[in-house]
């Protein structure tokens, strides 16, 4: 089964510090991620930065799309308001049946907000409790907002990637 964690920190390169963390967890194995992307909102600004953590992985298994699709719906839609309409109400569908739900998506949006960053992960085999404790050790301090997908979500994320990689252009 397939965990996406969502790890907030107080600061703008909060994320960017525990990436790299991550991606050395990875290497001791106590973390297999999947993929992984951030969000940096610097403080003053009306909008965060996002980028797909490519340098963790050789191929990401989510794909820019999916986090696309995330962040738009977490930070982008709600200042596009009515002009979106359905359209808005479509991509939260979506979410809903990859097991991201309103309660999910609501509290990531109140918690990330101008000065801090956030890293979104996708893995398995994860023992969260000795990451957040090896994180604690290296100084790094989150939040950690986690969601598990059912087996029956992971499967409907799979098949929407599959969905996204068949209808990208060759």
């Amino acid at each position: 089964m397939a965990t996406l964690t969502v790890w907030k920190f107080d600061t703008p390169d909060g994320a960017q510090r525990a990436e790299e963390a991550l991606s050395k967890l990875q290497k001791q194995e106590l973390v297999q991620i999947l993929d992984a992307a951030t969000v940096s909102w610097e403080e003053g600004k009306k909008k965060p930065k996002t980028r797909q953590a490519t340098n963790m992985l050789a191929n990401g298994v989510l794909g820019g799309m999916f986090w696309g699709l995330l962040f738009g719906v977490i930070f982008f839609i709600p200042l596009i308001g009515l002009v979106v309409g359905a359209a808005g109400g479509a991509l939260a569908g979506s979410m809903i049946d990859v097991g991201i739900d309103d309660d999910f998506i609501g509290s990531v949006r109140e918690k990330v907000t101008p000065g801090t960053s956030a890293l979104f992960v996708l893995t398995t085999g994860v023992v969260l409790d000795r990451v957040h404790e090896s994180l604690r050790e290296q100084g790094i301090r989150g939040e950690l907002i986690e969601t598990n997908l059912s087996s029956d979500q992971e499967a409907n994320l799979r098949r929407m990637l599959e969905e996204e990689d068949s209808a990208a252009p060759a």
